[in-house]
């Protein structure tokens, strides 16, 4: 399970070591890792995403959910061959609309301002990993466009309807 950060800041102390998994046994090779704050609307739908798929119990992968902090990102990128990462924006495009970006084994991931609510946090964690010699061999970033980020609101129905898309595996 990733680890947050502490409250009101960002982990504090010298970057994680590399830890591999005791055996291939213990590798998980797949991670789903939703990100988002749960009570800010359409941002959380990276959450609604990982806790639907969760309940169907997905053979062969893990799925966690984040804020999205840098450190809990790092973390997540241990023992993994593939991480996924869901996230929102409100960048522009019509709600509900998902993007898929991966992230390439020698070029810099790029997202540009408004592409995801976490862009900054997970631009630094890939290029930290990579630097670390930790980035999983694949990491794919799906961002669902958003309507509300309001306080207290609900998923849009646009959104909820992409939620429900990534429950049924068409993305």
């Amino acid at each position: 399970r990733p680890v947050e950060a502490p409250p009101g800041g960002r982990a504090r102390g010298p970057a994680p070591e590399r830890r591999e998994p005791a055996n291939e046994a213990d590798m998980i090779p797949a991670l789903v890792l939703g990100l988002g704050s749960p009570d800010r609307g359409d941002e959380a739908a990276g959450l609604a995403v990982a806790r639907r798929l969760r309940a169907r119990h997905p053979a062969g992968a893990l799925v966690a959910e984040s804020a999205g902090e840098v450190s809990a990102l790092l973390d997540a990128f241990q023992g993994h061959e593939l991480v996924i990462l869901v996230d929102s924006s409100q960048g522009g495009r019509p709600p509900g609309s998902v993007r898929r970006l991966e992230v390439g084994p020698e070029a810099w991931l790029a997202l540009p301002p408004g592409s995801s609510d976490h862009a900054l946090a997970i631009c630094e964690a890939v290029e930290l990993a990579r630097a670390l010699r930790y980035l999983p061999a694949s990491v794919v970033v799906y961002v669902i466009e958003g309507r509300c980020a309001e306080s207290r609101a609900e998923l849009s129905p646009e959104v909820e309807q992409a939620v429900r898309d990534f429950q049924a595996g068409r993305f």
